[in-house]
């Protein structure tokens, strides 16, 4: 038996992440779920949103499953999501985007992965106010710069990708994703198999919008690989489908990308699938490969058909009813 963490999050989230520890279960995979509360219910319980008692209960299992959750605004409390990355020191975001036979978008093939340096840049917090404003520090190492090149070409490598392109914008920020790209061609050399060039973030924007099946790995610091990462879930029909997986050298979080969604939490409407395919990433990562491609062959499967699908990609079917679907073809 394996103990992962779980933490269901606000809004939307207690329903989508009881439909992957209902599809989880449904695998037979021997899991002992350990609840834990983050975000908005732990303000009211605990008066924070991130209790000391869920990164220990994280540190302890060495693995969680966890929901959207929401860090209050304007009240002093920094992200859930950045102080579980920092505190864990979970430095690579992984996000899988690829197109699902199916569905009815615009591209057909898509098969990328995005690997987004997770702990500095932009989301270091380094801020201060000055005189008129605010400034921020954007903090870029060689030591993270290397972690996370060395990350993405271990992940091209051990799943037969061909080509990392590393996005940056070393035409403006001469400094810092200068050492982000020395950092990166340096960790190149012991990978020539792959294929290594760069796009600057901006073109990378355009181009993946035009041409995206042209991508393989795409390796970014910490607010680039952001943005792109949305971006390219747009491209496959939503953030409905896409998943994190927040890895470290001691632990991982696996989680949906999508937000909490409050406006239509309680009304059986969200897209589980997210979550769904979160728990198939955890899953894999704590050793069940068989389970997780079972879940990951019954979405698969349950979207090419065409006939049992959510609002969102085009259908008429609430959470419930999906999940159902879902764990039927599992068996």
């Amino acid at each position: 038996m394996k103990n992962v963490t779980l933490i269901y999050g606000d809004g939307i989230g207690k329903e989508v992440m009881s439909s992957a520890v209902e599809v989880i279960k449904a695998t037979g995979a021997d899991i002992n779920f350990e609840e834990e509360i983050a975000g908005l219910e732990a303000v009211e319980k605990y008066g924070e949103p991130l209790p000391k008692k869920v990164i220990d209960s994280i540190k302890k299992n060495k693995v969680a499953l966890k929901g959207p959750v929401t860090t209050p605004v304007g009240k002093g409390f920094r992200s859930v999501n950045v102080t579980l990355r920092k505190e864990l020191n979970l430095y690579a975001n992984v996000r899988p985007v690829k197109t699902y036979e199916g569905l009815k978008n615009r591209y057909e093939d898509i098969d990328l992965v995005i690997i987004r340096e997770n702990t500095e840049g932009l989301y270091a917090g380094i801020e201060k106010e000055i005189e008129g404003g605010a400034e921020t520090t954007r903090l870029i190492t060689k030591e993270a710069s290397k972690r996370i090149a060395k990350y993405a070409f271990e992940l091209a490598r051990r799943e037969s990708r061909k080509m990392v392109t590393a996005l940056h914008k070393a035409n403006i920020c001469k400094l810092t994703d200068r050492v982000f790209l020395d950092a990166v061609n340096e960790v190149h050399k012991d990978y020539p198999e792959i294929e290594l060039n760069d796009l600057i973030i901006d073109a990378a924007c355009m181009n993946l919008v035009m041409y995206p099946e042209k991508y393989d790995v795409l390796l970014a610091t910490n607010l680039f690989g952001d943005i792109v990462s949305d971006l390219c879930a747009g491209l496959i029909g939503g953030l409905g489908l896409t998943t994190g997986s927040n890895i470290g050298k001691d632990g991982a979080i696996f989680e949906a990308v999508h937000g909490s969604a409050p406006d239509i939490a309680g009304k059986d409407i969200a897209n589980p699938t997210a979550c769904i395919l979160a728990g198939a990433k955890m899953l894999n990562y704590i050793g069940y490969e068989k389970e997780a491609k079972k879940i990951e062959n019954a979405i698969e499967g349950l979207i090419k058909e065409g006939k049992y699908l959510t609002k969102d990609l085009g259908g008429n079917l609430g959470t419930k009813e999906f999940t159902k679907r879902v764990i039927e073809r599992l068996q």
